[in-house]
């Protein structure tokens, strides 16, 4: 049995509703119409949303490593999804899920510490940590 190498993607997704299955079809589409056929046949086997989080607009992308450079270079030009209009950012690409999510925590410290200058309760600060830092893949949406 051969092992298969996977890519992982951490995505910014800019929009208000961020589902899994309409972001990995609207990816799909994006690649049919640059690499046609061919693109959508590399892509297909292994490619899934594995984590979408409505809150803090992060999503993670698993697919197979050498098709991951279609995927890569077809999300700077998808516009919009499910007719809302969206723009996606990848902010990381990794071996791992482990190191997703490393890296997904320490965004999210970083966008904390920033949002925490603005509020004036611990109440609030708290609120927020709980509703930003939980990045548990079983209670998101997907």
């Amino acid at each position: 049995m051969v092992r298969h190498k996977n890519r992982y993607m951490v995505l910014q997704v800019n929009s208000n509703k961020v589902l899994g299955t309409y972001l990995q079809t609207c990816i799909v589409q994006k690649v049919q119409s640059l690499y046609g056929d061919f693109g959508v046949a590399a892509i297909r086997s292994g490619f899934t949303a594995k984590y979408c989080n409505e809150i803090t607009k992060i999503a993670v992308l698993r697919c197979r490593k050498g098709p991951h450079k279609f995927i890569s270079s077809s999300i700077p030009f998808i516009k919009g999804i499910n007719q809302v209009t969206a723009y996606i950012n990848i902010l990381y690409v990794g071996a791992s899920m482990k190191h997703c999510f490393k890296f997904i925590h320490n965004y999210q410290e970083k966008k904390f510490n920033e949002y925490c200058k603005n509020l004036r309760t611990d109440e609030e600060k708290n609120d927020l940590k709980k509703r930003m830092l939980n990045i548990n893949p079983e209670t998101a949406t997907l």
